[in-house]
């Protein structure tokens, strides 16, 4: 089942800003809770590696199955199987709708998506987890591209990450390349994801 509560109570949850600002934990940088702020007992191997799965879970916005069918399709490939991982997160269509800057949030892109208001290449794709491929043309349905959050998600935009770029004049983006780990967050440790589903 896919979390629908307070982003800023689950992000203070796993000690991560699951939005990638930091602005969940300015105020509170606390688990929720009356006994979020008292001094936490020293966490088991399982709980360290259940926590950084969760940070994961919850920055893409994923169910367990979701996240659990991506970590094996990920291990098959060759590779480093943590790196191959997050990637295939970051090339989820609405990931990489997010990353362009059509919608402030990756949920929002998830709606993009799945109410038909995206191409790729020229076709209307509405699986949310679709693997968008290096060299693919994203852009909106023509009666899409009027849509008042696109408008105001994209004023917002400043920068796009170095991997995807997009025209704002055309509403035209493109996945460059496959983005190197180092562009990825730093604050997780994907090696304690692959221990927890290697138990």
């Amino acid at each position: 089942m896919r979390y629908t509560g307070s982003t800023y109570k689950r992000s203070r949850r796993v000690g991560f800003s699951t939005l990638e600002t930091g602005k969940e934990l300015l105020k509170k940088p606390y688990g929720p809770g009356q006994h979020g702020n008292s001094r936490k007992k020293k966490q088991s191997d399982y709980a360290i590696q259940l926590n950084e799965k969760q940070k994961i879970r919850f920055t893409y916005n994923l169910t367990e199955k979701q996240l659990e069918r991506t970590f094996k399709t990920a291990s098959k490939i060759k590779g480093i199987v943590g790196e191959n991982f997050l990637k295939m997160l970051e090339s989820r269509l609405d990931n990489i709708t997010y990353r362009m800057g059509l919608s402030n949030t990756r949920r929002g892109s998830r709606q993009l998506v799945n109410h038909g208001h995206v191409k790729v290449n020229g076709s209307k794709v509405d699986i949310p987890s679709y693997q968008v491929k290096p060299g693919d043309i994203i852009t909106l349905r023509d009666k899409s591209k009027d849509l008042k959050t696109v408008k105001e998600a994209l004023e917002k935009t400043v920068k796009t990450v170095d991997y995807v770029s997009f025209d704002k004049e055309k509403l035209e983006g493109k996945y460059i390349r496959y983005p190197e780990r180092s562009e990825l967050n730093a604050d997780i440790n994907e090696s304690l994801v692959v221990e927890y589903y290697s138990r």
